[in-house]
């Protein structure tokens, strides 16, 4: 096998995308034939090195497995959390060490969270290159203006730079609250909720309900099911890869 970047290895063998397993690698978790490593982009050959994390030793999938969670409120999207706050994999114990989380859901945000082993396709879908739509339902305190939602739809002015343009969908208004289906493709953090509040309008609660068009149906909150092939099949075309042309066989 050729040589390859660590955190791509990684990835590939489902520990966490390759952006986590670049912090996992930092907090010096990682060995490479017993010896710690800390260095971001460090090659390694998959058949003559032995890479292990917090002493697990890893291998490449023999098979892909891909699920569709439904994350209620007040878990943490990772597989462990050194504060000890109760995580998805606490929830969902029988997938720990088998799948990871494509991107994440905040503590306090509920819905649709793809779970999967495919470290391919979890890059693809979290690479802002791919431009992924996601869509979330919010929830906002007050009346929510039409002004306001002509600024979400055109874009917003954050700390870390102006958001690309969101498709913007009013689903309920009144004086005390509303609520919007927000469609975007970036995935900054608590982007949503910093969007909302630029605009005067503060989140008061926030469900994702679609990712690349896969909604949550068949499923109740707090339930998580194998994806169908016809949807693993949405996934892979929404980030132009080819099915038929991956080498191992789908679980």
């Amino acid at each position: 096998m050729e040589k390859t970047r660590l955190q791509k290895w990684m990835a590939a063998c489902g520990v966490a995308s390759r952006r986590h397993s670049e912090a996992i690698i930092a907090q010096g978790r990682v060995t490479v034939n017993g010896q710690v490593v800390r260095e971001q982009g460090l090659q390694i050959d998959p058949d003559k090195d032995r890479v292990a994390v917090d002493g697990r030793v890893l291998e490449a999938p023999t098979s892909y497995a891909y699920y569709l969670y439904d994350k209620p409120e007040g878990l943490i999207t990772t597989a462990h959390d050194p504060q000890g706050r109760p995580t998805i994999f606490d929830a969902l114990p029988e997938l720990r060490q088998q799948v990871v989380p494509v991107g994440r859901l905040d503590r306090d945000t509920s819905g649709l969270l793809i779970l999967t082993n495919d470290g391919e396709l979890t890059y693809r879908l979290t690479h802002p290159s791919y431009r992924v739509n996601k869509r979330y339902e919010v929830t906002v305190k007050g009346f929510i203006s039409d002004r306001a939602l002509r600024q979400l739809a055109k874009g917003i002015d954050l700390e870390d730079g102006r958001t690309a343009p969101a498709e913007v969908q009013v689903l309920h208004r009144s004086q005390r609250k509303s609520k919007v289906a927000l469609t975007i493709h970036e995935g900054r953090k608590r982007q949503v909720r910093r969007m909302c509040r630029a605009v005067g309008f503060p989140v008061l609660a926030l469900r994702r309900t679609a990712v690349a068009g896969l909604g949550l149906s068949k499923i109740a909150e707090g339930e998580v099911r194998p994806l169908t092939a016809q949807e693993v099949q949405q996934l892979y075309a929404a980030v132009n890869m080819s099915l038929t042309a991956r080498s191992k066989r789908r679980k």
